[in-house]
């Protein structure tokens, strides 16, 4: 089959991506931005789609020419800078659904999620029971899988916030310890999605895809602790007004294109619990779903994965503290600190004339640089003007005033961990 897959340098879409290529089929995959996942998955052909413009059937149709099946593994969790819940999951998820059967798509995969109902607690889960029943009435062929909690080698949202409180020294922090959950393993859900296209595949079904085991979320936290070979600490239960605390901050932040995974959905999905029924699905596919203890068992743990867990909830807090040291020392520069500023310009010859405006536009210059490292689509970008300013700045103040570097308040020295510090940032900028 040629098959395109949307969505397929996501968590999901990768793995099915992955599979459905190791089974034969001619496999394009789709998204916002495919550069780089051109160079993770050469064997793919890729095109570009942004959810967020393909709104209409008419949009969809030149993107669908010559293709036997989709696997939709789109989703968003909330509204953030880049993303609608309303338009993503429904405008043009039901768009492209309209789009298959106008074009004679012979199957449709749609991956949604357990918990997926008119009456959830969140728009989440209404927009894709929304685009599930959309689908349901489509006169083609089409399955509807809704995982449960996804873990995989890669881990993106919940399962990398589940490593990196797995990891923290002292205790470990867990919302909703009692919350219920059913797991699933990446390679499951393809598997899934493999069957599926089959030719025997029971059709128009809607499956929930997981280990019929229901666990405690913090059994699922000590598991993950284990399997990364860390001691076990005690639980702190994280009283839901500081959980509502931080996922309201984590809110915020996603208007700043941060997509945290401790916004109010996931803590409002975790709190309505993770279980499906997966019985039937087991039964007319005979997919044997692996347990959690089997899916930790078959990814032995990494030094990479140990790096991630611990530098995980360090990530925001090397990002803020790098934003706050740019802005207060421009608010400094502007304020208290201008007439030392001016006196190291005088000590390298600067004229008065020329020092003043020079510390003034110094000072904003380094605001707006700490402003826009909290924006999540140019912090990269500005942490390469903090990196270079930065070089700059003591290449050319130990050229006009190198007796600062035996400053005993040490203004060059101190610049280095600075220096140090961006380039770790920018290290573990990447989220996916």
């Amino acid at each position: 089959m040629r098959v395109l897959v949307t969505g397929a340098y996501g968590l999901i879409g990768s793995a099915c991506l992955a599979r459905l290529h190791r089974d034969g089929h001619e496999v394009t995959g789709a998204g916002r931005d495919i550069r780089g996942a051109e160079r993770r998955a050469p064997f793919a052909k890729w095109i570009t789609t942004d959810f967020r413009r393909l709104t209409l059937a008419g949009d969809w149709l030149p993107l669908l020419e010559g293709y036997d099946a989709v696997v939709n593994c789109v989703g968003v969790l909330q509204d953030g800078m880049h993303d609608n819940v309303q338009r993503i999951q429904v405008a043009a998820t039901t768009a492209l659904f309209a789009a298959c059967e106008r074009a004679g798509i012979k199957r449709v995969v749609h991956i949604s999620a357990i918990g997926a109902a008119r009456s959830a607690p969140t728009a989440f889960a209404r927009s894709k029971a929304e685009a599930e029943d959309n689908l349901s009435r489509r006169r083609m062929d089409w399955v509807i899988l809704r995982p449960g909690l996804v873990l995989a080698p890669a881990v993106y949202g919940g399962t990398a916030m589940l490593r990196g409180v797995s990891a923290l020294p002292f205790v470990t922090p867990v919302l909703e310890p009692d919350a219920r959950i059913q797991v699933v393993s990446v390679e499951d859900v393809a598997a899934a999605v493999a069957h599926s296209l089959t030719p025997d595949a029971k059709l128009n079904v809607k499956w929930d895809v997981a280990h019929p085991d229901v666990l405690m979320l913090e059994t699922v936290v000590g598991a993950v602790r284990d399997w990364l070979g860390f001691r076990r600490k005690p639980i702190w239960r994280v009283p839901r007004g500081l959980g509502r605390m931080v996922s309201s901050a984590a809110d915020v932040l996603g208007y700043l294109g941060w997509r945290s995974p401790a916004r109010s959905t996931a803590v409002r999905q975790l709190a309505a619990g993770v279980v499906g029924a997966p019985a039937p699905w087991i039964a007319a596919t005979g997919i044997e779903p692996r347990s959690l203890a089997e899916i930790l068992a078959q990814q032995p743990s990494s030094v990479a994965d140990h790096w991630f867990s611990r530098l995980f909830l360090f990530k925001p807090l090397a990002i803020a503290s790098l934003a706050l040291f740019w802005i207060a020392t421009g608010i400094i520069t502007m304020g208290p600190g201008s007439a030392v500023a001016l006196g190291h310009l005088k000590t390298a010859g600067v004229p008065p004339k020329i020092a003043g405006p020079l510390v003034l536009a110094g000072a904003l210059y380094d605001y707006f640089i700490g402003l826009g490292l909290l924006l999540r689509p140019v912090a990269r970008i500005v942490l390469h003007i903090m990196l270079w300013t930065t070089i700059v700045y003591l290449v050319a103040g130990s050229v006009l005033a190198p007796q600062l570097w035996i400053d005993p308040l040490g203004p060059y020295l101190k610049i280095v961990p600075v220096l140090i510090a961006t380039l770790f940032t920018l290290s573990i900028i990447d989220d996916r």
